[in-house]
């Protein structure tokens, strides 16, 4: 009789983090993103100030990096949430472990507000300097435009309470003391085109389409107002006829620029050829601004504008981790 020896069995222990590497693409745009961009470097100067956002102190880095794609996808702060909860991907990114707890929604209300305004505007240079360094900004042509952001469609309500306190209309004048944004203002782009809210105002790279400066205002003020803002130094400047004033010539002069403004029909240094010209090189650059979110989860000007940077971040970032060249191209 033969004896059979049993067999040894080997136990193979896979960790947390082979599984979700095993689960996340090689071509996954997450892992792309980690690769343009070192976020530890990027971050680690505001790690001091808001690493103990949140329960059990979750750090600074998964934070910035859940805003990240919640700019990214456009989710709300509850879907946030439960993305988190639930997607292997940004569990990946973000820097979670499969099983480890994610923040709930107040999480990110609460981010938001230590970051401020002023930080993700200095993360949002940090990063198209970043790009920059990869040759994915030409800074050679800028075009600069606006863009409308509505807050509210209609208040009829707030128009009917005015008139009950005895105004005769709702208006610019009076509208901050009867919606609930004290700061939003009513727009016009045509007598069809009007909106409540604020505007968008962006100064785009022409090279691949990359925004390099971004300002929000309510939606009232004039565009070539905001050029001073934005304008670049020493380049070739397309815009469109509301920009067609001496103010914003001056503007361009002080800042080294050349002007390629699409002249109003009544300069008379207006040259039809070249407009159509002008018109026709910028063409490609003009869907960006309609691309971009068209509304605004928030109320007052420097939570729009901090959302707008976060936008803006991500559309640069989209854009460059999908151009094949890069490191000087």
């Amino acid at each position: 009789m033969v004896k059979i020896e049993p067999k040894t069995i080997k136990m193979i222990t896979t960790t947390e983090e082979e599984i979700m590497e095993k689960l996340v693409k090689s071509d996954h745009a997450f892992r792309k993103l980690n690769e343009m961009i070192d976020f530890e470097e990027l971050i680690v100067p505001y790690r001091k100030l808001y690493s103990d956002i949140g329960a059990e102190g979750v750090d600074v880095i998964k934070g910035f990096k859940a805003l990240l794609i919640q700019f990214w996808e456009d989710y709300s702060d509850r879907e946030m949430e439960r993305l988190l909860g639930e997607n292997v991907a940004v569990k990946w990114f973000c820097g979670f472990a499969l099983t480890e707890k994610t923040p709930d929604h107040s999480y990110f209300g609460k981010l938001r507000k230590r970051f401020g305004t002023e930080n993700i505007a200095d993360i949002f240079n940090d990063v198209n300097e970043i790009l920059r360094s990869k040759g994915l900004f030409g800074d050679v042509f800028k075009f600069i435009d606006a863009s409308a952001i509505v807050t509210k469609t209609a208040l009829w309500e707030e128009r009917d309470r005015a008139i009950k306190e005895g105004e005769e209309k709702l208006n610019n004048k009076n509208v901050k003391n009867y919606a609930a944004d004290k700061e939003a203002r009513w727009g016009a782009k045509s007598k069809t085109n009007i909106w409540f809210g604020y505007k968008r105002h962006c100064s785009v790279d022409m090279r691949f389409g990359l925004i390099d400066k971004l300002a929000v205002t309510p939606a009232n003020i004039l565009d070539f107002q905001v050029l001073e803002n934005i304008c670049p130094k020493n380049q070739m400047v397309f815009m469109d006829k509301l920009y067609d004033t001496k103010k914003s010539n001056l503007i361009l002069l002080a800042n080294g620029c050349a002007s390629a403004t699409i002249r109003k029909n009544n300069n008379k240094n207006k040259n039809r050829d070249l407009d159509r010209w002008r018109s026709k090189i910028r063409m490609p650059f003009e869907g960006i601004f309609s691309k971009l979110r068209k509304r605004t989860r928030y109320r007052g000007k420097l939570k729009v504008l901090f959302e707008n940077f976060g936008l803006a971040m991500c559309h640069n970032l989209k854009k460059a981790i999908s151009v094949p060249i890069q490191n000087g191209a």
